[in-house]
């Protein structure tokens, strides 16, 4: 029972370890989407607890965007399905890599723990993950990811609106950090994204689906879009399993 003990007690330390470096990436982005929450009328407490159980920066910036122009809930909830669809396939991933006898609850949770980082760390980990070391990665990274967009709501409502709103370019330049090194490997997602934006920005002047929310707009978009790139152009996979 001891080394039972000791051996959780390592995880949890050893999760601790490596989810701060992930925790502090968290805070400052998490920070710009608090400055953009307060466009949508959350209050710092409100911030904490969405975000505490959001941890998605496209869902979270979705969520807040739909918000400000009073989108229906529907929309909300469709857009956070469409942008998060990839996590299904995370936690399939993860369930290879837990032991065989883990009893459903922990799998449950530890399922409700994955974001990109924390998936990347717990699939990374030798052997079985124990779901301690998820547990407690997820933990500290959350904490600074929900504490950054309060403290980002706080500061969007107390300084200058000017500021505020170059504080909030900020976040945009994490969505340009993402897509452009796909864009350099592979030709085919730099025509998708090509195609993304001018259809979005002929979307929002055509004259019947202009009308359209633009909440709505963005997921049939996403759909049509990335449906026609995977049916045009799927992603090869070689003998050997690499792409």
């Amino acid at each position: 029972m001891k080394k039972i003990q000791t051996d959780k007690k390592q995880d949890i330390l050893h999760g601790l370890r490596d989810g701060i470096p992930i925790a502090m990436g968290y805070f400052a982005v998490a920070f710009s989407l608090g400055i953009i929450a307060v466009k949508a009328g959350l209050t710092a407490p409100m911030g904490f607890l969405s975000s505490f159980f959001t941890r998605a920066s496209a869902g979270e910036y979705g969520t807040y965007t739909l918000i400000t122009v009073n989108a229906a809930y529907v929309e909300v909830v469709a857009m956070c399905l469409v942008v998060n669809l990839r996590y299904m396939l995370m936690s399939a991933a993860l369930s290879q890599k837990i032991a065989p006898k883990t009893s459903w609850w922990h799998r449950l949770l530890m399922a409700c723990c994955i974001t990109d980082e924390v998936f990347g760390i717990s699939v990374a980990h030798p052997g079985y993950t124990p779901p301690a070391y998820t547990y407690s990665a997820a933990l500290i990274s959350t904490l600074f990811w929900a504490s950054g967009c309060a403290l980002g709501i706080v500061a969007g409502s107390l300084l200058p609106q000017q500021m505020a709103t170059a504080l909030s370019v900020s976040l945009y330049g994490m969505f340009l950090a993402i897509i452009i090194p796909p864009c350099h490997k592979d030709k085919n997602v730099l025509y998708t994204l090509i195609v993304s934006f001018t259809l979005s920005g002929l979307c929002a002047i055509a004259p019947v689906v202009s009308q359209m929310n633009s909440g709505m707009r963005t997921v049939v978009l996403t759909i049509v879009i990335s449906a026609a790139a995977a049916w045009l152009k799927p992603i090869k996979i070689k003998a050997d399993g690499e792409l």
